[in-house]
């Protein structure tokens, strides 16, 4: 999300509040959007009913800062059972759900994905093998952590893919390192790409522009 100049005089609790409404079953990680260039903050809001998150959008448009937020940009996805399986990681394959501890890092990379038509023609088999050397290349950065999650019929990209860290420099050569892999050939698009730095609400707030935020 960005907020507008116009608005820097806004009380920042107000934002807490908003964005941040306690709910024993929403989760909310927040990060403030280091290319503020394409937003300023990003939140990662995960349930387990659709319906509760669009509610939950509705009412901050319709609340009191909801003229002065902009949504440049929105992702919607789904977990699901991954149709190749990981050989390095046992069980992963059958994880349906988010890391219910995830969140603790410094940092937070995503993007959009979607694979070439010429990707769904590959035999099962052919699929594995070229993610075998994905995943194995993968699992050489131990300090970066995966979460891929599904858009197929919900959103114009196929996949929206996470990474948490604590070094944007270990994230940087995984990610050169998978451009010269196979599985890279079969990329339509995997942008734009989203920076992003954990933070508390208070941090957050005073990074752009509406000072230190406390519960009341």
């Amino acid at each position: 999300m960005r907020v507008p100049h116009s608005s820097g005089m806004l009380e920042g609790r107000y934002i807490e509040d908003a964005v941040f409404a306690e709910n024993d079953h929403r989760r909310h990680r927040v990060f403030h959007g280091v290319h503020a260039r394409r937003t300023h903050f990003l939140v990662w809001q995960v349930h387990d009913d659709l319906a509760a998150i669009t509610d939950r959008h509705a009412e901050l448009l319709n609340g009191r800062l909801g003229w002065a937020l902009e949504r440049p940009y929105s992702y919607l996805s789904m977990t699901m059972r991954s149709l190749c399986s990981n050989p390095l990681h046992e069980g992963t394959e059958g994880r349906c759900r988010l890391r219910p501890a995830g969140g603790d890092t410094d940092y937070l990379f995503v993007y959009p994905m979607t694979k070439t038509r010429a990707w769904y023609t590959l035999p099962a088999a052919e699929r594995q093998r070229i993610m075998d050397e994905h995943i194995a290349i993968d699992h050489r950065y131990h300090g970066i952590k995966i979460n891929t999650t599904y858009s197929y019929g919900r959103d114009d990209e196929e996949f929206v893919v996470a990474f948490e860290g604590d070094d944007p420099g270990e994230f940087l050569a995984l990610v050169r390192e998978l451009r010269d892999s196979e599985s890279s050939s079969y990329t339509l698009f995997d942008t734009p790409m989203f920076t992003c730095r954990r933070m508390d609400v208070g941090g957050l707030l005073a990074h752009v522009g509406l000072g230190a935020a406390g519960r009341a």
